[in-house]
């Protein structure tokens, strides 16, 4: 879609969600729709209500930064949701706009030595690019989550697998949020590279053959990779509940490291030492889980 297009419908999403209340407007009998009316919130914003019909129908190219900031005070869009309204007005910072190629990146060997030494700290790690792509992950998370080593390149990616593999509904505890989380991810990704045509792709494919991916995608929230917990039904290691950071890895890439944590000594961490017990090969020697054992395989 074109990109003044999806501003508008982000625009009309939004003010749809913001309850009248919040925004310190006057209860009435009865509103015929969600939210915001159109002129409430022109007037919140400071501009006319033609001006902003005119942006929400996509039939105006211009946007200064103040009128974009001044819709997003009025809109109470987080930090997530106000970068993802610049770049679809494409008045984004030009140091903050993503123009590298689509391709992803390689991933560097200290990336790697730090993925094997965090499996040997019975921590499941994973690196994510753009569109989703599963770049790398340690032994442990493709034991946790799913072998994205034993699948054909152009399927490592963990939207594909969420909405996709029936297998993902049984593994997460919370679905629904999870995927809910994962479509909020790619629309970040989509208003950043608008002409990345793998992406549009994947979009295009997931719309096609997942009910829940058209829904989610549909009601146009963004999300930004942070931290916070994950809950597992693990077929092997059973019920365990991890807490999860994603880190930005240097260097200007789309790259994100996931690192996933349990509790010392909770049931979970018990688990996690269960299931890698359960799914690496000891060494001949001892037995022992050496980070030269639990180097990840190039993706």
């Amino acid at each position: 879609m074109e990109r003044i297009v999806e501003l508008g419908e982000f625009l009309r999403s939004c003010r749809s969600r913001l309850d009248p209340a919040d925004a310190g407007m006057p209860r009435t009998a009865r509103r015929r729709v969600p939210g915001l009316r159109r002129e409430e919130l022109a007037q919140l914003a400071g501009v006319s209500v033609d001006y902003y019909t005119r942006l929400e129908q996509g039939r105006s190219r211009t946007a200064s930064p103040e009128i974009l900031q001044s819709l997003a005070t009025a809109l109470r869009l987080d930090d997530t949701e106000c970068a993802h309204l610049f770049d679809l007005a494409n008045r984004r910072p030009a140091q903050l706009r993503h123009t590298g190629p689509a391709a992803p990146e390689p991933v560097s060997p200290a990336t790697r030595q730090l993925l094997a030494t965090l499996d040997a700290a019975y921590c499941p790690a994973f690196v994510l690019g753009r569109r989703t792509d599963v770049v790398t992950a340690n032994p442990l998370a493709r034991a946790l989550i799913a072998d994205f080593d034993a699948m054909p390149v152009h399927q490592r990616n963990q939207a594909r697998f969420v909405f996709l593999d029936p297998a993902a509904r049984d593994l997460y505890a919370d679905w629904d949020t999870v995927a809910a989380d994962t479509a909020a991810m790619l629309r970040m990704d989509a208003g950043r590279h608008p002409d990345d045509p793998r992406l549009g792709e994947l979009v295009a494919e997931l719309a096609a053959r997942s009910g829940p991916f058209r829904k989610y995608w549909a009601e146009r929230r963004v999300h930004e990779r942070s931290e916070g917990t994950k809950g597992y039904h693990h077929p092997t290691a059973g019920d365990l509940t991890v807490a999860y950071q994603a880190l930005a890895l240097p260097g200007g890439t789309d790259q994100t490291l996931f690192v996933y944590t349990t509790e010392p000594g909770s049931s979970s961490a018990t688990a996690l030492r269960l299931l890698a017990a359960r799914s690496i090969e000891p060494l001949p020697d001892d037995g022992a889980r050496t980070a030269a054992q639990s180097e990840p395989g190039a993706f």
